[in-house]
């Protein structure tokens, strides 16, 4: 047999020999070239395991075998490297099936890869059927886990599981779905809020024929790769692995023709980046040959924007890049002002400098007036820029949502004429802020949209929520009204910014076409318990009118409870976080970060630990300076990091919340609870930045954001 044949590699596989030496992890890719060429030849000693003339295993090299599956004639399926002695000493612990709900192939090893002696692993008790504890799943019969998608050769394992220690250690062995259901069950949820989170969004679309190996293989449920470039890194360790594989409930976020505008929300680390990139590049997959950049990949600031581009020409190359425009939106908006409008004003000011200005303008033009300037910025910003109003007329008719203060006819002339004698001002000077530039954006594109002239073909926006209203009107005028016309990712959870929105009322409907992703990638279960801790007591919008929960959010992996420390002052606190890097062992290499509240306490925080001789990198608009150090920066700054260990500090009364948010609470009581509500978010974000752990301090007061039971934790032991 000469004849080329097809071998897809399967993610269990991929563990597997990402685990493995460098020099056999070059011998499995040797492996894999040799066998598509001619999986006959003698070299390779292919055979059949049991008699089973599908499960099959193939020599990589003397003490090393590539186990597979024989899927149709010229069709193999890569599902494990095992030492050559596992492989043929035990045949009885393999199982291959195709699970009933998704269709998809799932291969497990019955025998755990332990050093504990068999009689005290999971696998001993359930063979000696000598139960020490209440079984965790005993209240679940085997026919409502088979339903849940939960794989039928683990049942009389997982009938014998009593601790989380021993769930955790199914993780590695059992496939996705068994492992979702599991532990949406230990955490509490009924079976009918696991079918509805965990089942039904992975559940095939069709009728399962669990016989039919070649069907199965190519569903969503069955992650393999094939593509040699994309095996060649992923075995050089240059590819991470979410370059590669997407959980079935991903995929088919990426792979779905929508027949409008879609949304896919979910708490941090659950993906919705990553479903974005893929995203992009299967729209320039299927886009008509050209040069054009027919895709725009979106996102609110600088630093996610470079982060995106360099993401994207990871995971699909150059080739793809050259047909997207990725760009922050106010990047996008200052673009289309300049062509559209070049005699607007050049220098642009941060929208958070506008209560500024506007105390400036009333001291030099208004001494007199009564009204405050911080009110008239919010009235300024969110109503009259917010809602693109150009008239007073206009005005006088908006709704005015979140604003805590109603306004009579009168007093709605008096804002009017003070808005627009502010804005002649601005441009006397030359000055304009990004808001209004959204808004002129928004203005010049929709005159485009109107006479049948657009930018994109497809808008792709990461981190939804955190655009204004005057950005989604641009980008709706960007792109013709269709099927894949727009793709949102985003948490209201994490809102930092002042933007709230409904975006139907927008001309974007994003209703029935909402997905949410459930299960983090990122941090521990630890770290995730504590932040929705954190989270509680507050309501969130989904960004079109209704509420939004963390409701299922959950993580598999497990680590040290976040540590809670109180210090009298703030030098006390900056020796905490001395005292902590020493205790990570002072790690250097861009793994840890310091975040807080405020950019003076971030600088002092850079000031003490040079002193002390250790490297620290600020974490500026565009990101970490350097890759290595540790990271310090304020808590907008986290905004799409990630690290292995992160400090929270100052997480006081005062800086978290802002004690400057209090002059609203009784004169504008809506802002009040917005402005507090991202502070809260802003903490939220913050702690999920920590992969592995996380530790918060604070001195004085602590944040009434923390619990009772966080405040009087102390120092936990570690799990």
């Amino acid at each position: 047999m000469t004849a080329v044949v097809k071998l897809q590699v399967l993610e269990r596989a991929e563990k597997e020999i990402m685990k493995l030496s460098r020099t056999d992890i070059g011998a499995v890719y040797e492996f894999m070239h040799k066998f598509r060429a001619n999986p006959d030849q003698p070299g390779l000693d292919l055979k059949s395991l049991r008699g089973d003339t599908r499960l099959m295993a193939a020599r990589v090299k003397r003490d090393l075998r590539a186990l597979m599956l024989h899927i149709g004639e010229r069709d193999y399926l890569l599902v494990g490297v095992e030492h050559r002695s596992a492989v043929y000493a035990d045949l009885d612990r393999y199982a291959y099936r195709i699970n009933r709900i998704t269709g998809g192939i799932e291969v497990m090893d019955l025998h755990p890869i332990d050093t504990q002696p068999v009689g005290d692993s999971i696998v001993g008790r359930a063979l000696a059927d000598q139960p020490e504890q209440t079984a965790l799943f005993a209240a679940h019969t085997d026919a409502q886990l088979v339903e849940l998608g939960v794989a039928e050769p683990l049942l009389p394992l997982i009938r014998q599981l009593t601790s989380e220690d021993e769930l955790l250690e199914l993780v590695d062995r059992a496939p996705q779905l068994t492992v979702d259901v599991l532990f949406a069950l230990f955490d509490g949820k009924s079976e009918q809020e696991v079918l509805e989170q965990v089942t039904q969004p992975v559940q095939a679309t069709e009728v399962v024929d669990i016989d039919d190996f070649e069907a199965a293989v190519r569903r969503p449920a069955t992650p393999v790769t094939t593509d040699d470039e994309a095996l060649n890194f992923m075995l050089a360790e240059s590819f991470e692995r979410w370059q590669i594989f997407l959980h079935p409930t991903q995929r088919r976020l990426v792979e779905r023709r929508y027949s409008g505008p879609a949304r896919v929300g979910g708490g941090p680390g659950t993906g919705k980046t990553i479903v974005a990139l893929h995203r992009v590049a299967h729209l320039v997959e299927n886009l008509a040959p050209g040069d054009d950049k027919a895709v725009l990949l979106t996102t609110f600031n600088r630093n996610l924007a470079a982060d995106l581009r360099t993401r994207l020409v990871a995971l699909a190359g150059e080739k793809v890049l050259a047909r997207v425009d990725v760009v922050n939106i106010d990047r996008v908006a200052a673009r289309v002002v300049a062509e559209g409008d070049p005699a607007a004003p050049k220098r642009k000011v941060d929208d958070n400098q506008a209560p500024q200005l506007w105390r400036k303008f009333l001291a030099a033009e208004v001494p007199e007036t009564e009204w405050d300037a911080d009110f008239l910025a919010a009235e300024w910003e969110q109503v009259i820029l917010g809602q693109a109003l150009s008239t007073r007329a206009d005005y006088s008719r908006a709704r005015r949502p979140y604003r805590g203060r109603n306004l009579n006819r009168v007093e709605r002339n008096q804002v009017w004429e003070l808005a627009e004698r502010f804005t002649r001002w601005l441009t006397a000077q030359d000055l304009t802020t990004w808001r209004q530039v959204a808004v002129r954006a928004a203005a010049l594109q929709g005159a485009q949209a109107a006479a049948g002239e657009f930018r994109y073909q497809h808008v792709v926006v990461d981190e939804a929520q955190d655009l204004s209203a005057a950005h989604w009107r641009m980008l709706r005028a960007m792109v013709p009204a269709g099927s894949d016309d727009m793709f949102l990712t985003g948490d209201t959870h994490q809102r930092i910014y002042d933007n709230q929105v409904t975006l139907g009322s927008l001309g974007i409907n994003i209703r029935g076409r909402s997905s949410r992703l459930t299960l983090s990638y990122r941090t521990t279960r630890q770290i995730l318990a504590a932040a929705l801790e954190i989270m509680s007591g507050e309501v969130y919008d989904d960004l079109d009118g209704g509420s939004e929960d963390l409701a299922g959010y959950r993580s598999l992996l497990r680590g040290a409870r976040p540590r809670f420390y109180g210090a009298s002052d703030w030098a006390a606190e900056l020796n905490l976080i001395a005292e902590q890097l020493a205790d990570w062992s002072m790690p250097q290499d861009g793994s840890v970060a310091v975040s807080l509240p405020t950019r003076e306490l971030a600088n002092e925080v850079i000031t003490r630990l040079t002193a002390d001789g250790i490297a620290t990198v600020e974490i500026g608009p565009d990101g970490p300076k350097r890759a290595d150090g540790v990271h310090v920066g304020t808590m907008h700054r986290f905004k799409g990091l990630e690290y292995q260990k992160v400090i929270i500090a100052g997480v006081t009364d005062g800086f978290v919340p802002r004690h400057m948010i209090n002059r609203y609470r009784d004169s504008d009581p809506k802002r009040f609870q917005r402005e507090r509500q991202r502070d809260r978010s802003l903490l939220f974000v913050a702690a999920t930045r920590a992969r592995d752990e996380l530790a918060i301090f604070w001195h004085g007061s602590p944040s009434p954001f923390l619990t009772d039971r966080q405040i009087q934790a102390g120092t936990p032991e570690r799990p």
